[in-house]
């Protein structure tokens, strides 16, 4: 299996982008994981300015099923003094099935400094961290990721969530890309509450970067998905994501359809 970086190094180059080949190992379900076509569209929209300042702010619309050859194209939306705004969409023989919005922005003086987002407390180490079963877990995180529970059942909400997820092959990746390609990783929270048995379909994700350049230790980050609300088919989620020290990374929220 060929790293992410290789893959998109090896992409064809087309009018306004490059194409992909979303193999079997990305599927989840009939559609590519959704952290693999977010890591897709920002690997383009940073290819259409080599001088974009770091990754602030990204909207990730899944609009329908992506899966074999697709085509990625970006382009600047407005580029201003501080920050710059670029859109994307993936599309196929069908037409468009997934569209994204970021915001580049460099680091400028504030006097805002708030430290949130804290890691959660009894935290087990990932190096003793209970792996978790992979038996019946879809294809894209059986073969591109190693998790363990980073949280022991009582420590966890209703729909609660919170794992230590690896990617297997991330040697040459952005630390942006890297971090997005990771942060979807998840189960949707409610799904334990079902028995994991019904559909789901993540709809819309957005994720603030909460550091310029994110980096981790040994390729470990730590996730964590809570669902305070869900009805008539969908479900609001909060998903955390932290460096294996502690660092906060990515702050997200994520609209998803629940079939059951």
């Amino acid at each position: 299996m060929a790293g992410f970086a290789a893959l998109l190094s090896e992409a064809p180059e087309i009018d306004g982008g490059f194409a992909f080949d979303i193999t079997e190992d990305w599927l989840q379900g009939r559609t590519a994981y959704g952290g693999l076509t977010s890591a897709i569209a920002l690997a383009a929209a940073r290819r259409v300015d080599p001088e974009l300042p770091p990754l602030r702010s990204g909207q990730f619309a899944m609009i329908a099923p992506l899966a074999g050859r697709v085509e990625a194209r970006a382009r600047i939306v407005r580029k201003g003094r501080n920050a710059t705004w670029v859109a994307a969409e993936l599309s196929d023989e069908k037409g468009v099935g997934f569209s994204a919005s970021f915001v580049f922005m460099r680091q400028i003086e504030s006097a805002a400094d708030i430290a949130g987002y804290t890691m959660p407390e009894g935290v087990s180490p990932v190096e003793s961290a209970k792996p978790v079963p992979m038996e019946h877990a879809p294809v894209f995180l059986k073969q591109n990721f190693d998790a363990r529970f980073a949280l022991p059942k009582s420590a966890l909400g209703e729909a609660d969530l919170c794992w230590w997820v690896r990617l297997k092959e991330r040697e040459g990746l952005d630390p942006a890309v890297e971090a997005v390609l990771v942060g979807d990783a998840l189960p949707t929270a409610v799904l334990p509450l079902l028995n994991f048995r019904v559909p789901i379909s993540s709809m819309h994700w957005h994720v603030n970067m909460l550091e310029p350049a994110p980096t981790t230790e040994d390729g470990w980050w730590l996730l964590r998905s809570t669902s305070e609300f869900a009805r008539d088919g969908g479900a609001s989620e909060h998903i955390l994501q932290w460096s294996a020290s502690g660092r906060p990374v990515i702050a997200g929220l994520q609209s998803v359809a629940v079939f059951g």
